[in-house]
Protein backbone atom coordinates (compact mmCIF):
# COMPACT_ATOMS: atom_id res chain seq x y z
CA UNK A 1 0.00 0.00 0.00
CA UNK A 2 2.95 2.29 0.65
CA UNK A 3 3.65 2.06 -3.09
CA UNK A 4 -0.26 2.97 -4.08
CA UNK A 5 0.06 6.32 -1.21
CA UNK A 6 3.47 7.29 -2.37
CA UNK A 7 4.70 6.26 -5.97
CA UNK A 8 1.57 5.33 -7.93
CA UNK A 9 -0.41 8.59 -6.50
CA UNK A 10 1.87 11.47 -6.81
CA UNK A 11 2.89 10.01 -10.40
CA UNK A 12 -0.99 10.22 -11.14
CA UNK A 13 -1.87 13.04 -9.43
CA UNK A 14 1.31 14.87 -8.87
CA UNK A 15 0.84 14.51 -4.82
CA UNK A 16 0.96 11.60 -1.73
CA UNK A 17 -2.38 10.57 -0.34
CA UNK A 18 -3.26 12.71 2.87
CA UNK A 19 -4.19 9.35 5.13
CA UNK A 20 -3.48 6.04 4.88
CA UNK A 21 -5.22 3.67 7.47
CA UNK A 22 -5.77 -0.05 8.09
CA UNK A 23 -7.65 -2.64 10.24
CA UNK A 24 -4.46 -5.01 10.06
CA UNK A 25 -7.18 -7.43 8.25
CA UNK A 26 -6.86 -6.45 4.58
CA UNK A 27 -8.76 -3.45 4.35
CA UNK A 28 -6.98 -0.24 3.91
CA UNK A 29 -8.35 3.13 3.30
CA UNK A 30 -6.69 5.99 1.28
CA UNK A 31 -8.11 9.50 2.18
CA UNK A 32 -7.01 12.51 -0.48
CA UNK A 33 -8.17 15.81 0.93
CA UNK A 34 -7.26 17.94 -2.20
CA UNK A 35 -8.24 15.14 -4.49
CA UNK A 36 -7.04 16.69 -7.85
CA UNK A 37 -9.88 15.22 -10.20
CA UNK A 38 -12.69 16.49 -8.14
CA UNK A 39 -10.84 20.38 -7.52
CA UNK A 40 -12.29 22.14 -10.58
CA UNK A 41 -15.35 21.09 -10.32
CA UNK A 42 -15.56 21.41 -6.03
CA UNK A 43 -17.17 24.97 -6.33
CA UNK A 44 -20.51 24.60 -5.42
CA UNK A 45 -22.77 21.44 -4.19
CA UNK A 46 -24.46 20.49 -7.61
CA UNK A 47 -21.72 18.55 -8.80
CA UNK A 48 -21.62 16.62 -5.63
CA UNK A 49 -23.64 13.76 -7.83
CA UNK A 50 -20.88 13.94 -10.54
CA UNK A 51 -18.19 12.94 -8.41
CA UNK A 52 -18.25 9.30 -7.79
CA UNK A 53 -18.00 9.25 -11.88
CA UNK A 54 -14.52 10.83 -11.68
CA UNK A 55 -14.10 8.46 -9.01
CA UNK A 56 -14.80 5.32 -10.67
CA UNK A 57 -11.86 5.91 -12.95
CA UNK A 58 -9.27 6.17 -10.23
CA UNK A 59 -10.66 3.25 -8.55
CA UNK A 60 -10.51 1.44 -11.65
CA UNK A 61 -6.50 2.24 -12.02
CA UNK A 62 -5.79 1.59 -8.10
CA UNK A 63 -7.20 -1.71 -8.62
CA UNK A 64 -5.22 -2.33 -11.89
CA UNK A 65 -1.83 -1.57 -10.50
CA UNK A 66 -2.64 -4.19 -7.31
CA UNK A 67 -3.83 -6.63 -9.67
CA UNK A 68 -0.71 -6.45 -11.34
CA UNK A 69 1.11 -6.77 -8.68
CA UNK A 70 -0.70 -10.04 -8.03
CA UNK A 71 -2.78 -8.70 -5.50
CA UNK A 72 -6.95 -9.18 -6.04
CA UNK A 73 -8.83 -6.71 -4.91
CA UNK A 74 -12.05 -5.06 -4.08
CA UNK A 75 -11.83 -0.66 -4.15
CA UNK A 76 -15.01 1.67 -4.22
CA UNK A 77 -14.89 5.14 -2.82
CA UNK A 78 -16.82 7.68 -1.63
CA UNK A 79 -16.84 11.56 -1.14
CA UNK A 80 -18.55 13.35 1.79
CA UNK A 81 -17.39 16.93 0.78
CA UNK A 82 -15.72 18.61 -1.93
CA UNK A 83 -12.72 17.71 -2.67
CA UNK A 84 -11.61 15.32 -0.31
CA UNK A 85 -12.37 11.63 -1.47
CA UNK A 86 -12.15 8.44 0.54
CA UNK A 87 -10.73 5.23 -1.33
CA UNK A 88 -11.56 1.31 0.55
CA UNK A 89 -9.64 -1.27 -0.91
CA UNK A 90 -10.01 -4.57 0.39
CA UNK A 91 -7.39 -7.03 -0.29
Amino acid sequence: MKFICRDFWTSMFQKQVDNLRTNHQGVYVLQDNAFRLLTHISSGKQYLDFAPRYLAVSCGFIRGVLSNLGIKSIVTSEVISMPSAKFQIMV
